[in-house]
């Protein structure tokens, strides 16, 4: 179970760094349609790219888990609000709810809710 979560650790940090570097642009658009300002966007791609980064050094220490997750899981879910409200289709939604669901295993994992 424990190295399931290290992947999973893996696979958000990348998704999130693919997502709110590679493809910023569309980032900026979709803010936009969400009626968002810049600084709300700017603080949460700043706060996903940290927890991120804080998820992939949890490799190494793992103490700085639990919190990463949990509170990436908050912003993935902050995402389904946003495409709720914007009323964008299903598929716009997938990503973000993988992510939710992927944070909420790698927190149950690293703080010994679920075990093997």
């Amino acid at each position: 179970m424990h190295t399931a979560a290290i992947c999973a650790q893996v696979v958000i940090a990348l998704s999130i760094a693919f997502v709110w570097i590679v493809r910023l642009p569309n980032i900026v658009i979709e803010f936009d349609e969400y009626g968002l300002p810049d600084l709300i966007r700017n603080a949460v791609g700043a706060a996903k790219i940290c927890l991120a980064t804080l998820l992939i050094t949890g490799i190494w220490y793992p103490r700085l888990v639990p919190a990463s997750a949990l509170l990436m899981a908050l912003l993935m879910l902050c995402a389904q609000v946003a495409h709720l409200r914007a009323k964008h289709s299903w598929q716009r939604y997938m990503p973000s709810l993988g992510l939710l669901l992927l944070s909420l295993f790698v927190y149950a994992v690293s703080s010994g809710k679920l075990s093997s």
